[in-house]
């Protein structure tokens, strides 16, 4: 299996979570979601797609990208979980269009969405956001205090008809690629079951600041998928 994707793609057969997000920083939350998920979905890889600049949050208090990414390298082991800035090699800042090009570049790839409850209830914000769950599955992740209010949400309503047990979100042979998608009238989505993890990126970067940069014994990988795009 390769590791780190390229941005000019390739004939990978495989099913590949993409986890998506500011990562600013990547924590232990990000890690549950992809070791969740690659259990769960039965999944070959997971990919950290950090964001170049997320059009939904403020500039402000945004990391550097190049720390951003070494976040997230740092709670990935390259292999099964591999962060990536793939995204700002294709010069993407939204997801929808970030999909459509790697269904392009890897068209053997099976991909899934994942992402945390509190973005599924925002998913109605993302761009073209119904065009995206039209074509690609997404996998939702318990998040404290998200998730029943993301399941009674605008999108999981939409949603209701196309919801399946993680065992079947990527049912059927690998290799269909984004076809497999195309062919079907919907994509599927689930809800992972899995503890409800605390960690928060926010939380992180106020422990930070009272503690200054010369400590971070409080502050290691520990945070929230977010990426309302």
């Amino acid at each position: 299996m390769p590791g780190l994707p390229g941005p000019a793609g390739d004939r990978r057969r495989a099913r590949i979570g993409l986890l998506g997000g500011s990562f600013n920083p990547a924590h232990a939350g990000h890690r549950h979601v992809a070791e969740r998920a690659l259990r769960a979905l039965r999944l070959d890889q997971v990919w950290l797609l950090v964001s170049p600049g997320n059009p939904l949050k403020p500039a402000a208090g945004m990391a550097p990208f190049a720390e951003r990414l070494a976040s997230a390298r740092a709670i990935g082991d390259g292999v099964r979980v591999v962060a990536t800035a793939l995204e700002a090699r294709l010069h993407s800042r939204f997801t929808v269009a970030t999909l459509a090009k790697l269904a392009r570049r890897f068209p053997r790839a099976r991909f899934v969405l994942l992402m945390g409850a509190d973005n599924l209830r925002q998913l109605p914000r993302w761009r073209r956001w119904r065009l995206l769950a039209r074509h690609t599955p997404i996998a939702v992740l318990p998040r404290p205090g998200e998730t029943r209010r993301a399941l009674s949400g605008q999108a999981a309503h939409a949603l209701a008809r196309w919801r399946r047990r993680p065992a079947a979100l990527l049912a059927g042979p690998l290799g269909g690629g984004p076809a497999a998608c195309r062919a079907a009238a919907h994509a599927p989505w689930c809800l992972v079951p899995a503890r409800e993890h605390p960690a928060s990126a926010t939380a992180i970067r106020v422990a930070r600041a009272g503690l200054g940069q010369g400590d971070r014994s409080l502050a290691g990988p520990d945070s929230a998928p977010a990426r309302p795009r």
